[in-house]
């Protein structure tokens, strides 16, 4: 399949933790789903699991093209890990329709400052 478009984002982990720990709950309940929570709260370093996933958010977004027009939801685009650690996506909703018939490749990455994200969909253009 040819590849249709790309999407890269980086993340600051301060930045997260500053608004994990000031909007709390809330703002973790609007971007991420309740498996990706479970996972990130169980790191030693749960903001930087955060700000991977919230990186690979932003950045499948930015190859869809459209952001969160049309009634997307944060939480139709759900970030998992194969039994190897591979992340991968899970796709809900309106966004699972769109994306359907088409591969979506990611890759995350971290350091102790920043996260970053790339995606690849391959497939007939959206």
């Amino acid at each position: 399949m040819p590849v249709t478009s790309i999407g890269v984002d980086i993340c600051d982990i301060k930045r997260m933790r500053a608004i994990e720990e000031k909007f709390k709950k809330r703002f973790l309940q609007k971007i991420f789903t309740p498996g990706e929570i479970v996972y990130c709260e169980k790191k030693y370093d749960k903001h930087s699991s955060y700000a991977a996933r919230f990186a690979a958010k932003e950045a499948f977004l930015k190859a869809i093209g459209t952001g969160l027009r049309n009634g997307l939801q944060w939480k139709e685009i759900e970030i998992d890990n194969d039994d190897l650690g591979k992340p991968y996506f899970r796709f809900h909703g309106q966004i699972e329709q769109l994306i359907s018939k088409r591969d979506v490749h990611l890759s995350i990455s971290h350091t102790h400052k920043d996260a970053i994200a790339f995606v690849i969909i391959e497939g007939d253009p959206i």
